[in-house]
């Protein structure tokens, strides 16, 4: 991950590193220092190297060759950083020939709100995937995509249940994503924006990529936070109109943000408890999701959903891809009270969800009844 990026004598000096141990400086795009890996991946290290500049002596005889005339004079750099990973802070002094000419302190914000460097994209020639792909764009600028995958959402929903009820699983969807896209703003992230996919529910998107595990969780459990909002206003509302209509829409909605809280990639469960397993240490992290995804096949098998099945294979592909970039990860991970909040936020979620569902199911209404019996199934 990118621990430092600041300048150098008219030129980017980036510090890349992991908690393996290992650190990389580069001067521009050159490597000028290499730590390996290590058991010692804290405190005080050293980076030295040194820049090769060109001069002119002031008192060179005119007779002498232009060749002649250029000397070189070597700068001695050095970036002292004082490290520590949890909770996260790096002190760093910029030293140049014994004078310090650059210091400073980053923490875990800065590492949130950093943009991660991009390699340069070699021109491409003109061909009809290139066009094809041009004209994707300018129809995803256009929304045109989004209405469509609404409008795709909301007949297939209305032919397996009713028009009534598609829109208000539309809504909880909507809803539900809307949180996604509110934690992506808090980072200051740029969103895409919400899509609609017909049988799978809803998908929000980002330009950006994030850089701490701190921010995967929060991302992803602010959806079911919202949907868990939008369950309680319903019950409240059906409290002060007796309309069952908001009754069920609290009573399912509960059950959907709940299936999307089970602990299997790559629902939003999964990635939280990715999140805060591998923060812990990468073979209890692979050992977890490994779990989830042996609970998810149960459920599968068990349940007949074949939805589960195909989602399952994405979250395999995600944890084989966890697990071989481990040792290269450029998310910061979660100190031990990010990961005891998480764990808490995560469970008072599922609880009261569950505490919904089970309360509309005591009203004697079978219908209302359905999302326990599901869960009890």
């Amino acid at each position: 991950m990118e621990l430092l990026r600041i300048d150098c004598l008219g030129k980017e000096l980036r510090l890349e590193g992991s908690m393996a141990g290992w650190q990389q400086l580069f001067w521009g795009e050159t490597l000028v220092s290499v730590k390996q890996a290590s058991a010692d991946n804290e405190r005080l290290k050293t980076h030295e190297f040194e820049l090769a500049t060109q001069i002119n002596p002031v008192n060179s005889d005119p007779d002498t060759s232009i060749e002649q005339a250029v000397a070189s004079q070597a700068i001695k750099i050095s970036l002292e950083i004082n490290l520590i990973w949890q909770p996260f802070s790096l002190d760093y002094r910029l030293i140049k020939d014994d004078q310090v000419i650059n210091s400073g302190t980053r923490n875990t914000k800065d590492i949130e709100r950093q943009v991660p460097v991009k390699p340069i994209e070699a021109k491409r020639k003109v061909s009809l995937v290139g066009l094809a792909s041009l004209g994707f764009k300018l129809l995803k600028s256009v929304k045109v995509i989004k209405v469509v995958l609404a409008g795709a959402s909301v007949a297939a929903y209305s032919w397996l249940f009713s028009f009534q009820f598609a829109l208000a699983l539309i809504a909880c969807l909507v809803f539900h994503e809307y949180g996604h896209i509110r934690a992506m703003k808090h980072f200051g992230m740029k969103t895409k924006g919400i899509y609609l996919i017909p049988f799978m529910g809803g998908l929000a998107l980002s330009d950006e990529k994030i850089n701490t595990r701190w921010q995967d969780v929060v991302i992803s459990i602010m959806g079911p936070t919202f949907g868990l909002l939008m369950s309680i206003m319903a019950l409240i509302a059906y409290w002060l109109t007796g309309n069952e209509i908001f009754a069920g829409l609290a009573a399912f909605n509960a059950l959907l943000n709940l299936f999307n809280l089970l602990p299997i990639l790559p629902l939003d469960g999964g990635h939280i408890l990715k999140s805060i397993s591998f923060s812990m240490n990468s073979v209890l992290g692979l050992g977890a999701c490994v779990a989830g995804a042996a609970v998810g096949v149960y459920l599968s098998y068990t349940l007949g959903l074949a939805l589960l099945g195909f989602l399952l294979l994405i979250g395999s592909l995600e944890i084989v891809f966890e697990w071989k970039t481990r040792h290269q990860s450029h998310l910061l991970p979660l100190d031990r009270y990010g990961q005891i909040f998480s764990t808490i936020w995560y469970f008072l979620t599922v609880g009261a969800l569950i505490a919904i569902i089970w309360y509309l199911a005591g009203s004697g209404d079978d219908m209302l009844g359905l999302p326990l019996k599901i869960l009890q199934s």
